[in-house]
């Protein structure tokens, strides 16, 4: 009888900080999704008026700025994925099968940002991007050369998780065993296997991204997150109602990624 109730027992631990768990993340968001409904002068009343004020054509030109910073914010995070997956991928890969003793050095190098505050590093990227923006100019994706610094640490550890769960290196030895060349064997079979840290490290680079707030204002580039400070100042209701937006994009985009990690392809047999 003991094994059944220490199950149960635990299985309650469980759900009780499961639950502990979600409340902590909920209860803010749900503040501030009733904040959005909030009337200013009356807490008691409920309105949607803040709601309709973001697609009023009265309104157009009032959160022009908000808009323009989302737009670059996406493109930031499309430039910064690419570095991930044309830079970051490629190394890890290279490192795991052909020079394992390198390890050690490029995990201190994507980890090393973690340990210098962002505030810091701004500091250095300053007069990097007076050279940046004499050859490729100030536009606001060129913060995704900034960025892609400080998401190494997000980016690689999921990807070398994933290989260190699948032994990439006999992975690609039993592939050319059986006639795969190189490319064949990357692309065919250690990429497809790779899907579910690849995918998630892309997650976590656009969070990051979404959220980077420090290294475009210091730089002077419009972002989602400067353009909503700004707006804040002015209408905080507003600003709280792109802010669960965002969040609730993050959250959806997990839940595809989710399930495209798990995805697999059915196999027809004749």
């Amino acid at each position: 009888m003991s094994r059944p109730v220490g199950a149960a027992l635990g299985r309650s631990g469980a759900v009780a900080v499961l639950v502990v768990t979600a409340a902590a993340f909920a209860l803010p968001l749900l503040a501030l999704l009733l904040f959005t409904f909030r009337v200013s002068g009356d807490p008691g009343a409920l309105t949607l008026v803040h709601y309709a004020a973001i697609v009023d054509p009265a309104q157009e030109f009032t959160y022009d700025g908000l808009f323009r910073g989302l737009s670059n914010s996406l493109g930031i995070c499309v430039v910064t994925v690419a570095i991930v997956l044309l830079v970051l991928v490629p190394t890890v890969l290279l490192v795991e099968m052909r020079y394992p003793a390198m390890r050690r050095v490029v995990e201190f190098v994507c980890l090393l940002p973690l340990t210098v505050p962002t505030v810091v590093l701004v500091v250095g990227f300053v007069p990097v991007y007076k050279v940046v923006s004499g050859a490729f100019g100030s536009a606001a994706w060129t913060l995704a050369f900034a960025i892609g610094v400080i998401v190494l640490p997000y980016a690689y550890r999921p990807i070398q998780a994933n290989i260190a769960a699948l032994d990439v290196v006999v992975l690609g030895e039993a592939a050319r065993s059986l006639g795969a060349g190189v490319v064949p064997t990357v692309f065919r079979v250690i990429l497809p296997n790779l899907r579910r840290g690849i995918l998630s490290a892309c997650l976590l680079t656009v969070a990051v991204v979404l959220g980077e707030f420090t290294i475009a204002s210091f730089l002077s580039r419009t972002t989602f997150q400067t353009a909503l400070f700004l707006l804040q100042q002015s209408d905080p209701y507003v600003a709280a109602i792109f802010s669960l937006a965002a969040l609730l994009f993050v959250f959806v985009l997990l839940l595809v990624i989710g399930r495209l990690g798990s995805f697999r392809p059915s196999r027809r047999t004749s």
